[in-house]
């Protein structure tokens, strides 16, 4: 004890909303969107659509390959149950436990029912590091020395190095692998924009399939961590499951969506060569390019000296 006190926090955290890094990603891509918004009104006619379109949907798909290596729900799971919140005391409160894992580690949320027992305020967010250069065990530690409250350090014990359940490498590994494969779509995303614009549309087309196959990909690498039995995580007569999150599902579907434009593109270049080029205002430059001569002029001083 310490004057009487449990060693906690001396004034209790606010919990996370958001990740600066996911804000960042954020805002450039709305100022790219901006930008672009910003020239469209000196686009005329049916193109001026076509452009919007095309512009905020490819951004829209750039801006998710991107944001979600930076968030935290790939697995998600919460539970409502009765606990003790300090070590070494049976005092006993209510509150909801949440779990969060993501790529490159683990959020335990822990929020009182109501907020405010035991004369303090119930609301954490504590966020563990798994990836790459960062020591878990290590922030674990540090979690240990500034006396998170008990349900917190219980559940994140459950992913350390040393724990039984011995997921904590399984877990490390496929996020590696999938914030890799998602970097390398996000590549391959740049590349089909820059291909559309050169313009070679069915070129454009195969590598938006590509980038759907990484991203497919990065979601059977995170996929991988099923293959190991989960402990389970139980507080009090309460147990936590976890499920796959918003981030994946998200995921998921514009890994779908960049198949579907993709084969829309190869077979449109294939069946309808027209409509393509004029969903991507190139319609006028075939006709330029086939426009035949009204009226040819020929200077006879150098038909004579060719003759």
């Amino acid at each position: 004890l310490f004057d009487g006190v449990y060693p906690f926090y001396p004034q209790q955290r606010k919990a996370a909303v958001f990740d600066i890094s996911a804000i960042i990603v954020i805002v450039v891509f709305l100022t790219l969107a901006c930008s672009f918004l910003l020239i469209i009104p000196g686009i005329r006619g049916r193109a001026r659509l076509y452009w919007t379109l095309r512009i905020l949907f490819s951004l829209f798909m750039g801006v998710v390959i991107v944001l979600v290596q930076f968030t935290g729900d790939w697995e998600t799971g919460w539970v409502q149950a009765n606990t003790s919140y300090k070590s070494f005391s049976p005092v006993q409160v209510n509150v909801d436990i949440g779990l969060h894992i993501g790529l490159a580690g683990v959020n335990v949320t822990l929020r009182g029912n109501p907020v405010n027992q035991i004369n303090e305020t119930i609301n954490y967010n504590e966020h563990f590091p798994w990836n790459f250069g960062v020591d878990y065990d290590h922030s674990y530690n540090e979690g240990l020395k500034k006396g998170l409250p008990r349900p917190i350090l219980y559940v994140a014990e459950k992913f350390s190095t040393q724990s039984p359940c011995a997921v904590h490498r399984q877990y490390r590994i496929a996020g590696h692998y999938a914030s890799a494969m998602l970097w390398v779509a996000f590549c391959t995303w740049i590349i089909s924009n820059i291909l559309f614009s050169m313009p070679v549309l069915v070129y454009g087309g195969y590598m938006f399939l590509v980038t759907g196959s990484f991203v497919i990909f990065s979601l059977l690498s995170f996929s991988t961590v099923r293959n190991s039995p989960m402990c389970l995580i139980q507080i009090g007569t309460s147990t936590l499951h976890v499920a796959y999150g918003g981030s994946f599902w998200l995921t998921l579907a514009i890994g779908l969506l960049c198949f579907v434009v993709g084969i829309t593109i190869v077979a449109m270049h294939h069946l309808n060569l027209d409509l393509l080029k004029t969903f991507f205002d190139l319609h006028e430059d075939k006709a330029e390019e086939y426009q035949e001569m009204s009226e040819v002029f020929i200077n006879p001083h150098f038909m004579n000296k060719g003759l």
